[in-house]
């Protein structure tokens, strides 16, 4: 599967195992994500591929966002994973 920036995807392993995340960066065999509050833009979680789950859903205004590099907030992001998960029925 191909992974791109602004999917959201859920972490298999690790500590923090279940968790969602937005992909901010793909660099080979490694991905680097963030949830806005643990996980800041400032600081992403760099991890393989391997230990994620990739859903279908891809947020376009982060993406844009993302890739020009323009003005973004952490609250925009928990923004996004709050009304992605309110829509699958809550997580």
């Amino acid at each position: 599967m191909e992974y791109e920036v602004g999917q959201i995807v859920y972490s298999k392993s690790g500590h923090d195992k279940g968790g969602i995340f937005v992909i901010m960066s793909v660099e080979g065999e490694y991905v680097y994500l963030i949830d806005g509050k643990n996980r800041t833009l400032e600081k992403p979680k760099r991890k393989k591929i391997k230990h994620i789950q990739a859903t279908k859903f891809v947020s376009n205004s982060l993406q844009q966002k993302l890739n020009q590099k323009s003005y973004l907030l952490n609250a925009d992001i928990v923004k996004v994973l709050r009304e992605y998960s309110n829509s699958k029925g809550g997580f």
